[in-house]
């Protein structure tokens, strides 16, 4: 079933190479994907689904197409395009690292490192986090963490080990702690995100952008959740970290559906239409690939291992049954479903690029043991 499932997805990433072109795809409209220049924070997952092809079928044009994005990263970087963000490790982890990981490419390397010293960029000081939107002494944004920052920081958990440079390491495990803190809830539920006093540094509240209150928990960001302290453990043999990506799936797994793919809003009323039909498979795909990751860092005997084990597999055949494109061989997206921001109108019900991602990455794990480019392999 995952064989089949990543020969269409191959499939229709090599028939996109040519709709796309030099663009990004971000999210859908009626089908089809819109067409973006390198300037968000969603681009570097087009170029992840790029270096996931080449590294499963050899293919060139893969390869050749990839790099093509890695030259436009490195553009980006030199002209500082839409970087005032924490989104650095999305972008720079699934493309000039990836290709550093396959190739040992050095100028891909040093791209990376840059990357890294634009997220170290972000720690502000007096409350010890990173800022996650806007230039620093921004009145509105200088003061917010977010959960999505959990899977940025493997760029500064790569870049100390490559470097020897603590710093990088310092400022994720603090950042990871003050989610930790902060961000997760006694329930394990999750804030997307928070706000301390820039000034002091002092705790003022958690709220939500994308999700449906203030109080209430978005999947998508539990999902970062999961996965991102999973991956923090890696770095760090952290036990609270491990501990809080278990706490986190269960919360996640306890309130799924019957068909095991979420809303996009665990405390939203559900209904037949309106913003309470919505799911988001994106969220679902992060969590497969967070469930895999969190796995691979159990001992063979944790009591929680077979509990997982179904819940991964649950999740990944509804995927594929009830949410691919494998049925509509001239689809653009592979997931359906996917939300962007719900309350916004923003793509509520469509393909997004990092579901896509996710989702190749998660059947890549079952397939063949080795997925993504957050860490060296």
């Amino acid at each position: 079933m995952w064989h089949a499932a990543i020969e269409d997805a191959v499939a229709k990433t090599r028939r996109n190479l040519d709709k796309f072109g030099e663009k990004f795809p971000h999210v859908s409209s009626n089908g089809v994907y819109q067409l973006i220049d390198n300037e968000d924070w969603t681009n570097g997952f087009w170029s992840g689904i790029l270096w996931l092809c080449y590294e499963y079928t050899g293919d060139d044009r893969f390869k050749k197409a990839a790099e093509r994005s890695v030259a436009s990263f490195r553009r980006r970087m030199e002209q500082h395009v839409v970087l005032d963000h924490h989104d650095i490790g999305f972008l720079y982890s699934l493309s000039s690292k990836a290709q550093w990981i396959l190739e040992r490419d050095e100028a891909a390397r040093q791209l990376t490192l840059q990357a890294a010293d634009v997220l170290l960029r972000r720690w502000r000081e007096p409350g010890g986090y990173i800022q996650a939107w806007g230039p620093e002494g921004d009145p509105v944004e200088g003061g917010r963490i977010i959960i999505d920052c959990l899977l940025n920081l493997p760029l500064l958990y790569w870049a100390g080990e490559q470097t020897g440079d603590s710093r990088y390491q310092e400022a994720a495990v603090l950042q990871t702690e003050k989610t930790r803190r902060y961000l997760v809830r006694g329930d394990d539920s999750s804030y997307h995100t928070f706000f301390f006093d820039p000034k002091t540094g002092e705790p003022i509240g958690g709220s939500t952008h994308q999700g449906y209150t203030n109080g209430s928990t978005w999947t998508r960001g539990q999902a970062w959740g999961v996965y991102g302290f999973a991956l923090s453990y890696r770095y760090t043999g952290e036990s609270a970290f491990l501990e809080t990506s278990k706490r986190m799936a269960h919360y996640f797994l306890k309130h799924l559906p019957e068909d095991h793919v979420v809303y996009w809003d665990f405390n939203v009323p559900v209904e037949e239409s309106g913003i309470g039909s919505y799911r988001d498979s994106s969220a679902s795909a992060i969590v497969c690939a967070g469930l895999q990751e969190l796995l691979a860092c159990l001992p063979e005997d944790d009591l929680d291992r077979a509990y997982f084990e179904r819940a991964l597999m649950n999740k990944m055949t509804s995927l594929i049954n009830n949410y691919s494109t494998a049925d509509e061989p001239e689809a653009e997206g592979l997931l359906k479903r996917g939300s962007y921001h719900v309350r916004g109108g923003i793509s509520p019900d469509d393909y997004v690029i990092w579901g896509d991602y996710f989702y190749l990455e998660a059947l890549m794990r079952l397939e063949r043991g080795a997925g993504g480019y957050w860490y060296e392999r």
